[in-house]
């Protein structure tokens, strides 16, 4: 559903999922090309009338947050992508990834290690 939004609601919502929870200045602040605190509200208002976001009273005034688990938002985006651009290929995703970072710390080795075994357990 995220990839049908209007390019604003997504970069709104895209933003959100970032902070994970955020008032509509923080969101504003985070946007790459802001916008009014009155247009953030609104786009805000759309995402939660569509059920992609939720809203409680905070400290700070109206506090929004993304509705769906950020993880099965991560894992649908991150297939799209893998889908698109890789030909499907987890591999080839995996090495450009790998291909943005300098280095790695012993613990995301690791987990990269457990994370190829699990998929080869699978496969077998």
């Amino acid at each position: 559903m995220i990839e049908t939004l209007p390019r604003r609601e997504r970069e709104v919502f895209e933003t959100l999922c970032r902070l994970e929870q955020g008032t509509t200045g923080a969101v504003r602040a985070a946007l790459t090309d802001p916008l009014s605190d009155s247009a953030v509200r609104t786009l805000l208002a759309r995402l939660e009338a569509k059920g992609l976001v939720e809203r409680e009273p905070g400290e700070g005034g109206v506090v929004y947050r993304p509705a769906p688990e950020p993880e099965a938002l991560a894992t649908g985006a991150l297939r799209r992508m893998v889908d698109t651009f890789f030909a499907g290929s987890a591999a080839s995703a995996a090495t450009a990834l790998l291909g943005l970072t300098r280095s790695l710390n012993p613990e995301e080795v690791e987990a990269l290690r457990r994370a190829i075994d699990d998929a080869g357990d699978r496969d077998a």
